[in-house]
C-alpha cells in the first residue's frame, strides 16, 4: 500500500485534454486588456445612458409632441440591457483564445442580445410606430390605413418573434434545418386542414383592399340587422348588434360574400319614411303643410332654416329644460343659428373658390409669370381669410420657407373653423345625446378640421411653387373645392330636405309618404334615427287629430 502510494507520488502529473481545451487560463496581459476593455465601455454605455434617458429625457419634456419622450420611455430597459451585454461581448474579445468555455459564453451574450434587440424593435413597434400610424391615418381620408394598422399591430410582433427566435437558437449553435423541413411538411397537412381559416384570412385582405367599411361605420347586412363594425381581424370581424346589444364574430369569408349597405356612407345623414293616412275629405294641400311644418320643425331633421325656426315651437312632446341643462327647442335653435352661418360662410368660400378658378384658368395660358402668381396668391388668401388660416414665414439666410397655420387669436370669430367648431360644441349640449357622443362629435369634425389645413396648405406649397404643375393649378384647386362640398360639409342640402308625397287613395283615405333626413345616424349609441322617427311619428298623429283629419 505504501509502494503504491509512493510510485503515485513519484509519478508526474497528468493533464486533461478536455478540461484544456475547455478553458485556458488568460494571460496577465490578456486579463488586464479585459478589464480595462469592460472598465471602457462599461463608462461609455453609462456616458449614453447619462445623456439618453436623463439629459435628452429632461430636454424632451419641455417640447410641444410627446413622441420622442415615448420612444425614450420604450427604450430604456431594453436598451441598458443591450449596452450592458455589448460592454461584455467587446471586453470578452480579449480573451477569444480562452477556451470554448468563453466561445460558449461569447454565443451566449450574442443570442441573448438578439432576444433584447427582438424585443425592442417590437416594442417600439407596437407603441410608438403604431401610435404615429393611428395618428396619420387621422389626417387622411383613406380607409384602407384605418384597417391595416390593427392587422400590421397583430402580425409584426409575431413576425418579428419569430425572426428573433430563429436567430437565437441559430447563435446557440441549434441546427433548425430538420425542424424547418418538419414544419413545411407539417404546414402542407395543416393547410389542408384549415382552409377554411385561410379563406377568412385572404378574404381579410380583400377586405381590406375593397375598404367597404370603416370602424365605427353603421352597416345592414343581408338579414337586415344593423350592426357597427368594431375590427377587422386575422380570421373574423367584429360587429356589435345595436338592437340586440351584443357582438357578433363573423367569419371574414361570410362577410366578404354579402351584400352590405354602409349606412355611415357617403354622409351620417339617413332617409326615414313615415306612411300615414288622412281622411278622403280633407284638404290634401293642407294636410301637405301640416306634414311639412311637423318634419321641418324637429331640430334633428334636415330642412330650410329659416323653416325650422319658424316651426320649431309648434313641437309638441321635447325634452324640457332640467337644472342647467337646455330645453331640446332651445339647444335646437342655437345650433341651428350657427350651422346656418356655417353654410353661408361655405357659400362665400366657394365664391372666391370659384373666381380663383377661373382667374387660375385665364392666366395659366402660355405660362405663369411672376405678376400672375402674385395675384393668385393674393386670391388665395381671401379664401385663407374666410377658413381662418394664415400664412407663416421662416427665413434662414437666403431661404424663406412658408406654410398656413391656423389662426389662433383671431379677431374675426366668423371663419369657418371657429365657426364649425362653435357649432359641435353647441351640438353637445343636446339633451338627447348619450356620454360617448361628446368623443363622437370632437373626433369627426376635429379629424374634417385637420384635413381641411393639410388641403389648404398643400394646394397654398402648389400655388408658391407651382413647377412642373404650372398648368394644373386649377384642377387642384377644383379638386379642393369638391372636396369642401361633399366631404366637409354641403353648403346647401336643398335634395335633402323633406318630401311628403300622396302614394295612394284607398276607401276612405288618402296615402302619405313622408321621407326625411336624419343629421346624423351615429349619435345616441346609434339610435337616434329611430328616436327621431318616432317623435315626429307622435307629431304627426298630435296635429293630424287636432285637424280631425287622422285615420290611421
Amino acid at each position: 500500500m505504501i509502494y503504491f502510494l509512493a510510485q503515485a507520488a513519484a509519478s508526474p502529473a497528468r493533464t486533461n485534454p478536455v478540461a484544456t481545451a475547455l478553458l485556458v487560463m488568460p494571460t496577465a496581459a490578456q486579463f488586464g486588456t479585459f478589464l480595462f476593455s469592460l472598465g471602457l465601455c462599461t463608462g461609455i454605455s453609462f456616458a449614453l445612458y447619462i445623456g439618453l434617458f436623463y439629459v435628452l429625457k429632461s430636454l424632451a419634456r419641455k417640447w410641444e409632441k410627446d413622441t420622442l419622450l415615448l420612444l425614450l420611455g420604450i427604450s430604456e430597459t431594453p436598451l441598458t440591457i443591450i449596452f450592458i451585454l455589448t460592454s461584455l461581448k467587446i471586453a470578452l474579445f480579449n480573451l477569444s483564445n480562452s477556451g470554448e468555455i468563453i466561445e460558449w459564453i461569447q454565443k451566449g451574450l450574442l443570442a441573448f442580445l438578439i432576444a433584447a434587440l427582438t424585443y425592442w424593435v417590437t416594442q417600439l413597434f407596437t407603441e410608438a410606430v403604431v401610435s404615429y400610424l393611428k395618428a396619420y391615418a387621422r389626417r387622411t381620408e383613406a380607409i384602407w390605413d384605418d384597417v391595416l394598422i390593427p392587422l400590421l399591430q397583430n402580425f409584426i410582433p409575431v413576425i418579428t418573434y419569430i425572426i428573433g427566435i430563429s436567430l437565437f437558437f441559430t447563435t446557440l449553435g441549434v441546427d433548425l434545418t430538420g425542424i424547418g423541413l418538419a414544419l413545411g411538411s407539417i404546414t402542407v397537412v395543416l393547410g389542408l386542414a384549415v382552409k377554411d381559416i385561410l379563406s377568412n384570412f385572404f378574404s381579410g385582405l380583400v377586405l381590406l383592399v375593397d375598404t367597404p367599411f370603416k370602424f365605427g361605420d353603421v352597416i345592414a347586412t343581408s338579414d337586415g340587422s344593423l350592426a357597427i363594425i368594431k375590427q377587422i381581424g386575422i380570421r373574423v370581424t367584429k360587429l356589435y348588434l345595436i338592437e340586440e346589444h351584443c357582438e357578433v364574430y363573423m367569419p371574414n369569408a361570410a362577410l366578404g360574400n354579402q351584400s352590405i349597405t354602409n349606412l355611415s356612407r357617403p354622409t351620417t345623414h339617413y332617409a326615414y319614411t313615415i306612411k300615414v293616412s288622412v281622411r278622403i275629405d280633407a284638404d290634401a294641400i293642407m294636410a301637405t303643410d301640416i306634414l311639412q311644418e311637423i318634419v321641418a320643425g324637429h331640430p334633428d331633421t334636415l330642412a330650410d332654416f329659416d323653416q325650422k325656426l319658424k316651426s320649431l315651437d309648434s313641437f309638441y312632446g321635447l325634452k324640457e329644460a332640467q337644472g342647467d341643462r337646455l330645453s331640446k327647442k332651445d339647444a335646437g335653435r342655437k345650433r341651428i343659428l350657427i350651422e346656418k352661418e356655417i353654410n353661408l360662410q361655405l357659400k362665400k368660400v366657394h365664391t372666391v373658390f370659384q373666381k380663383l378658378i377661373e382667374e387660375i384658368q385665364l392666366l395659366e395660358r402660355g405660362g405663369l409669370d411672376t405678376q400672375e402668381l402674385r395675384s393668385i396668391q393674393k386670391t388665395y388668401i381671401e379664401i385663407l381669410n374666410l377658413v381662418g388660416m394664415v400664412v407663416i414665414t421662416e427665413r434662414k439666410g437666403k431661404r424663406q420657407r412658408s406654410w398656413l397655420e391656423e389662426e389662433q387669436e383671431s379677431t374675426n370669430k366668423e371663419n369657418l373653423i371657429s365657426l364649425v367648431r362653435c357649432w359641435y360644441q353647441t351640438w353637445l349640449k343636446d339633451p338627447d345625446l348619450v356620454l360617448e357622443d361628446q368623443n363622437v362629435l370632437p373626433d369627426e369634425w376635429e379629424q374634417k378640421i385637420e384635413l381641411l389645413k393639410i388641403k389648404l396648405n398643400k394646394l397654398f406649397q402648389k400655388i408658391s411653387s407651382p413647377g412642373v404643375d404650372e398648368t394644373r393649378l386649377d384642377d387642384y384647386a377644383i379638386k379642393l373645392l369638391d372636396w369642401l362640398e361633399t366631404n366637409f360639409k354641403e353648403s346647401s342640402t336643398a335634395w335633402k330636405e323633406p318630401q311628403i308625397q300622396i302614394t295612394d287613395i284607398q276607401g276612405s283615405s288618402i296615402q302619405f309618404s313622408v321621407r326625411f333626413y336624419i343629421d346624423n345616424i351615429q349619435l345616441e349609441h346609434w339610435r337616434r334615427g329611430e328616436r327621431v322617427k318616432n317623435e315626429v311619428r307622435r307629431e304627426m298623429i298630435r296635429r293630424l287629430r287636432l285637424a280631425h283629419i287622422y285615420t290611421g
